[in-house]
């Protein structure tokens, strides 16, 4: 995913899941759409969204996808 912030080293990234919430999916659809994540994998990823928003460092237990 070319260095992207992934959800626990998966191939799903940060904004794959902040999209989606945008766009009206709900964490359900997710967890339906996304079997092997989990509701903290999805506030993870607010959290981390909402760092770089606020010009914060992002959390140190981000990783990135290669």
């Amino acid at each position: 995913m070319g260095g992207k912030p992934c959800i626990r080293g998966m191939r799903v990234t940060v904004g794959m899941i902040v999209e989606a919430l945008a766009a009206g999916r709900t964490t359900n659809n997710l967890l339906a759409d996304f079997p092997y994540l989990e509701e903290p994998d999805i506030r993870e990823a607010l959290a981390f969204a909402a760092n770089l928003a606020q010009g914060r460092e992002p959390t140190a237990g981000s990783d990135s996808c290669r």
